[in-house]
């Protein structure tokens, strides 16, 4: 006990400063120029009827919802990372549990410009999107329309990025990036399904001469535009454009991606979504059921619309 206690007065006696004072042993912290951004949400809605003259059916939906990101920013050079998932459900009465929204994406863009006075930036960007699950034309569960990889969308470009940080705007030109569309699914894959080469069959006998390719690329244009604002008070407006269109194949016709998301806040944890997300793809057909059938049809136009309340973790 003294050897320990002896031990102790000598290593405070260490730090103490020669006005007797102690010394702040404390490290200070570096400098760093990364930025870390973290949100989780959980949205959930429940209806139940008991006794109800009107009719009705029992039914209970969630979305869970992550964004990731990791931003390095120093002087010339700009690196931003973002991992976007989303996941819903929905069980109603009388019904198999069917799901709502699917989504894993990320995105990396990469910056650099000649002075720190200039917005613009000579960029690379990669993007990879694709789904957790597989995905149904419902009331059909027996022949899956996606699933995980199928399809995966893959683009690597060069180009221009406008950037205006204190107006949280992102504005990405590129005259030159590669899009792979990937299906890693044989069954898919032999169907064409997402613009790929589907299988070949003799047409006398029916037979498969050769299986579809699991992968397609094409050479284009990308334009992305990214911008947020409050709009009012704990109103906040988030805008993403995504437009694409192929040198080769159908130079013109444009792929759209187009989300806006209106947050409304309650408080720190509660906030109310209302958000809208369009798709048109010419290399995605649409599947429509006739007599118990799937049949292919036209591309259309592809709209999901989402309102919910729940809780949100920012951290």
């Amino acid at each position: 006990m003294k050897n320990t206690f002896f031990a102790f007065f000598v290593a405070f006696a260490f730090v103490l400063n020669a006005t007797g004072q102690v010394v702040n042993t404390k490290k200070i912290d570096t400098v760093t120029y990364w930025k870390s951004t973290n949100k989780i949400g959980l949205a959930i809605s429940q209806i139940t009827f008991v006794n109800w003259n009107a009719g009705g059916n029992n039914s209970i939906s969630g979305i869970l919802r992550g964004n990731f990101i990791r931003e390095y920013s120093k002087k010339n050079v700009n690196w931003k990372n973002e991992l976007i998932s989303k996941y819903g459900i929905n069980k109603q009465e009388g019904q198999e549990l069917r799901k709502t929204d699917d989504q894993v994406q990320f995105n990396s863009t990469f910056g650099y410009r000649t002075d720190t006075i200039s917005n613009w930036f000579y960029a690379g960007k990669f993007t990879f999107s694709s789904q957790f699950t597989n995905g149904y034309n419902y009331p059909n569960t027996d022949e899956p329309i996606s699933k995980p990889f199928a399809p995966a969308y893959i683009f690597l470009g060069i180009g221009a990025e406008y950037i205006r940080k204190d107006l949280n705007f992102n504005l990405y030109l590129s005259p030159l990036t590669q899009k792979t569309t990937l299906v890693l699914d044989r069954k898919l894959a032999d169907q064409g399904a997402f613009g790929v080469d589907g299988a070949v069959y003799d047409e006398v006998t029916g037979e498969l001469i050769s299986h579809g390719k699991l992968s397609r690329t094409e050479i284009g244009i990308l334009v992305t535009n990214q911008w947020e604002k409050e709009v009012y008070k704990n109103i906040n407006l988030e805008h993403r454009l995504s437009l694409y269109t192929d040198y080769i194949n159908n130079f013109g016709n444009i792929d759209v991606d187009w989300q806006l998301l209106l947050e409304m806040t309650v408080n720190d944890y509660v906030k109310a979504n209302l958000g809208t997300h369009l798709v048109y793809d010419d290399d995605i057909k649409a599947k429509e059921e006739v007599d118990g059938e799937q049949v292919t049809v036209g591309p259309k136009v592809q709209l999901k619309q989402i309102l919910g309340v729940g809780l949100t973790y920012t951290f």
